[in-house]
C-alpha cells in the first residue's frame, strides 16, 4: 500500500465530474496535485478550493488531443511539483449512438480519439521519465461499459473496451520494471456528462463517493477499481453469458 501524501499526481480531465472530485480528494490526502483540462477558469476554481483547504495544487490548461502540448505540460508539471508519481488519464466524453437513425463514422472515430487516444497521449507524456526512474503509476479511467456493448453506447463502449484491453496489455510489461497500471471502471456516476442521459441509470452514485473509491484503490495499487457493487459484478458476469441471455438481461435493465 502506498501513501498519497507528498506524491506528485497529474489529473488529466480534471475540470468537472469524477476528475474534479478526485483532484479534491487526492489533495485532502496530502498529494501535490496538478490539474489539466481545456477550461482554465474551471481549473483555477478547483485549485482555489484545494488551496483554501490547505492543500497543494496547480493548474496546467491543455488539450489531451494535442500530444505535443501534453508533453510540454508534463515537463511543466515535473518542474513545478517534482516527478509525476501518478498520472490519472480521465479526459473523455460520451455520445449516444443510434445507428438505425444516423450512422456517422467520423463521430465514432472522434470519440475513440478523445477517450482512447487521450489515454495514449497521457502515457506517452510521462512514460519515458517513469521508465528512467523505474517507478510510477499509470491510472486510466475507463468504464464498466467497456466490458460488453450496451444500448445507445456503441461509440463509448468501443472506446472504453480499447482502454481496458490496452491497459491490461501494457501492465504485463510495465509491472516488471516497477510501474503500476490501474484500470478504473466506474458504473453510472452523477456528473455533468450523465446529467444529459434520458434513460434509467441503475446504481447511480455521486462523484464524491466515486472519488473516495478510486483514491482508496490507487493507494492499494489495485490493478482494477470497478464499482459500484453489485452493478460491477452483474456486468462482469454478463461478459461470459451467451448472447441470448445477455440480450434478455440488458432488455430488462434498460
Amino acid at each position: 500500500m502506498q501513501t498519497l501524501k507528498d506524491r506528485g499526481i497529474w489529473v488529466v480531465g480534471a475540470s468537472s465530474g469524477i476528475g474534479e472530485a478526485l483532484s479534491l480528494e487526492l489533495a485532502r490526502r496530502g498529494a501535490k496535485v496538478a490539474v489539466t483540462a481545456r477550461r482554465k477558469e474551471l481549473l483555477d476554481r478547483i485549485v482555489s478550493e484545494i488551496q483554501s483547504q490547505g492543500g497543494t495544487a496547480q493548474a496546467f490548461p491543455g488539450d489531451v488531443l494535442d500530444l505535443s502540448e501534453m508533453k510540454k505540460i508534463a515537463a511543466l508539471v515535473h518542474n513545478s511539483i517534482g516527478p509525476i508519481d501518478i498520472v490519472i488519464a480521465n479526459a473523455g466524453s460520451h455520445i449516444e449512438t443510434w445507428p438505425e437513425r444516423s450512422f456517422k463514422s467520423a463521430e465514432y472515430l472522434d470519440l475513440m480519439q478523445l477517450n482512447y487516444g487521450g489515454l495514449l497521449h497521457c502515457i506517452e507524456s510521462v512514460l519515458p521519465e517513469m521508465l528512467e526512474r523505474k517507478s510510477g503509476h499509470i491510472v486510466g479511467v475507463a468504464s464498466l461499459a467497456g466490458y460488453r456493448g450496451l444500448p445507445k453506447a456503441g461509440a463509448y463502449s468501443a472506446s472504453k473496451a480499447a482502454m481496458i484491453n490496452f491497459l491490461d496489455s501494457i501492465r504485463f510489461h510495465l509491472e516488471k520494471v516497477g510501474i503500476s497500471v490501474t484500470t478504473v471502471n466506474p458504473g453510472f456516476v452523477k456528473t455533468p456528462l450523465t446529467d444529459k442521459n434520458d434513460f434509467y441509470m441503475p446504481f447511480l452514485i455521486d462523484a464524491d463517493k466515486a472519488a473516495t473509491i478510486i483514491a482508496d484503490g490507487i493507494e492499494r495499487k489495485r490493478r482494477e477499481i470497478a464499482f459500484p457493487f453489485p452493478f460491477n459484478w452483474i456486468l462482469k458476469v454478463a461478459r461470459i453469458l451467451p448472447y441470448p441471455l445477455y440480450s434478455k438481461l440488458v432488455d430488462r435493465m434498460w
